[in-house]
């Protein structure tokens, strides 16, 4: 089993399951997938504004990836 840093100890459990798992890994490959769509999609356009937008949606999802990924070596199996 996992343990389960986001919560700590609850009425829950602390041990997250393989498929838990398995869906915060799914998500990383969503932000992943996100960002390379964004990306693209950036060096397309030529409005200075949207660009700003873009690549700041850019700089979010890249975040929520690293945090997605620092919680799930944070729970390898011990």
């Amino acid at each position: 089993m996992y343990k389960n840093k986001i919560y700590g100890h609850n009425s829950i459990g602390d041990d997250m399951t393989e498929k838990e798992l398995a869906y915060f890994e799914d998500a990383v490959g969503h932000e992943g997938n996100i960002v390379k769509i964004l990306e693209k999609s950036i060096s397309m356009i030529e409005d200075s504004s949207i660009k700003e937008f873009m690549e700041s949606e850019v700089n979010l999802h890249k975040s929520r990836k690293e945090k997605l990924i620092s919680f799930l070596e944070g729970n390898s199996n011990e």
